[in-house]
């Protein structure tokens, strides 16, 4: 295990054992880590809950900065609560998303909406979300562990699942009335409600601020009428969080942020998407005529939705990129065993170093994109704790998730390439996992937008 030792200038430096390995059957024995957590030994059948509420933390400090990233209260989970927190999740997988059901999932174009439940009775729907309400508040470094975890068994589920528990319960964790969270809240970290968020349009997608949707004031709320495009869980969400411009002649400082119910009349979703990948979670385009929303369901301060909106993204963009490091295991899962028994010329393939190199490329961009990943969620976590401290880091929540998206896309393709034939066969699932990796490259902000994004931090610190 891992020894934290403090230096002298306050800064806190982590010291790993020789062996920090051990062998751990999924689909194949591979080192899982290379950021500082074990790899896991068999499963323990403990609570997640009982992760969160049992733990005591060795030091409490008389002085505690407020974050607004966290529950009050909040603690860092330390790195066993992680690894039971990955335990559990694992055996969730095992038991509820076993490959026939992840094929299923791509294969139907259909989410198994029984899942939800079965992600709320596990504890995973409120990852972050105060433990007032059913959550776990257990922060970022725990959602990306989950969120890792489900990506490997299934992209689909796992986008649905980020969407559900980061894009609508996050949010509505962060910036809802008490009010709002006590209505709300319940419903959907126990999976009886599903949730969705609708910022793109047709005509803006990466400027997102160019949107159409407006919000009309009326007695006792306002009138929303326009579009939403490529939202996720649209078809089936209860809750929606929607943004939409309330002064259009502000640009940017005139959109708000509202809570738009399935049962809102003038609502209503015009299609499911027919898509390349991630195609068993459901994605829709949204109708909005006159829907009216009550004052009650708006979400923060009224025109100052792009704040909630950016800062949002940024963790959104975090906990999102946890699905590629999935996805590149998965890959790993399926490459290695079939590597170690395709013989060709007489011996095992993984016996040829052309082979070798490219299992070794996959692998390290695996463990460089997680390290990446749950550093930059470590901060966010650790915020919460040091007064004064920057809570978010946006331009490596965007590095993250740019980094981790197109090594994922690398990995996929080298998969179905040492898997040569077998490899291009819908049967095998590397197809599948190439076509889901590729959204992340998209989804969240493209590439090209992540890019813009650490540029313009970078001039923002030099101007």
């Amino acid at each position: 295990m891992a020894e934290h030792t403090p230096s002298q200038n306050g800064e806190e430096w982590v010291h790993f054992p020789k062996d920090n390995t051990t062998r751990f059957s999924h689909s194949t024995s591979i080192l899982l880590y290379n950021h500082g957590i074990p790899s896991p030994p068999p499963l323990l059948r403990t609570s997640t809950r009982a992760v969160r509420l049992n733990r005591i933390p060795a030091f409490t400090p008389c002085f505690r900065s407020i974050s607004t990233k966290h529950p009050t209260g909040f603690v860092p989970p330390s790195e066993e609560d992680l690894l039971e927190l990955r335990e559990r999740v694992q055996d969730f997988t095992r038991r509820e998303i076993p490959a026939d059901v992840a094929a299923r999932t791509d294969e139907q174009n259909e989410f198994p909406a029984e899942m939800w439940k079965k992600m709320g009775d596990a504890g995973f729907l409120g990852v972050t979300a105060n433990e007032e309400y059913g959550g776990l508040g257990m922060g970022y470094q725990a959602h990306c562990v989950v969120m890792e975890e489900i990506s490997r068994a299934s992209g689909s589920i796992g986008l649905s699942y980020a969407a559900h528990s980061q894009l609508c319960v996050n949010q509505l964790s962060l910036n809802g009335s008490a009010e709002q969270k006590e209505r709300i809240l319940p419903g959907l970290l126990s999976g009886e409600k599903v949730g969705a968020l609708a910022m793109s349009e047709h005509s803006a997608g990466s400027d997102v601020v160019s949107m159409k949707t407006t919000a009309k004031e009326v007695d006792g709320g306002w009138l929303l009428n326009g579009t939403k495009m490529w939202i996720t869980n649209g078809p089936d969400a209860d809750y929606i969080v929607v943004y939409a411009k309330t002064e259009p002649e502000l640009g940017s400082k005139g959109i708000t942020a509202f809570i738009v119910e399935k049962n809102f009349k003038g609502f209503s979703c015009a299609r499911k998407l027919d898509k390349l990948g991630m195609r068993g979670s459901n994605t829709g385009e949204l109708i909005f005529e006159d829907v009216f929303v009550p004052r009650e369901n708006l979400l923060g301060e009224l025109n100052r939705g792009v704040r909630v909106l950016m800062e949002g993204l940024d963790l959104e963009r975090l906990v999102l990129s946890a699905g590629p490091l999935g996805i590149m295991q998965a890959a790993l899962d399926l490459v290695l065993p079939y590597t170690h028994v395709r013989k060709q010329f007489g011996i095992p393939i993984a016996h040829n170093q052309l082979i070798q190199g490219k299992l070794a490329d996959m692998y390290t961009k695996l463990a460089a994109s997680r390290a990446y990943t749950y550093a930059t969620a470590r901060q966010v976590d650790n915020a919460a704790e040091e007064p004064g401290a920057m809570t978010v880091r946006t331009h490596d929540c965007a590095g993250a998730i740019l980094y981790a998206a197109e090594r994922a896309t690398e990995c996929t393709l080298d998969a179905i390439q040492l898997m040569g034939g077998s490899g291009y066969i819908n049967e095998i699932p590397a197809g599948r996992l190439l076509r889901d990796a590729k959204l992340y490259e998209i989804g969240a902000g493209t590439s090209e937008i992540r890019r813009m994004v650490i540029g313009r931090a970078f001039n923002k610190e030099y101007a």
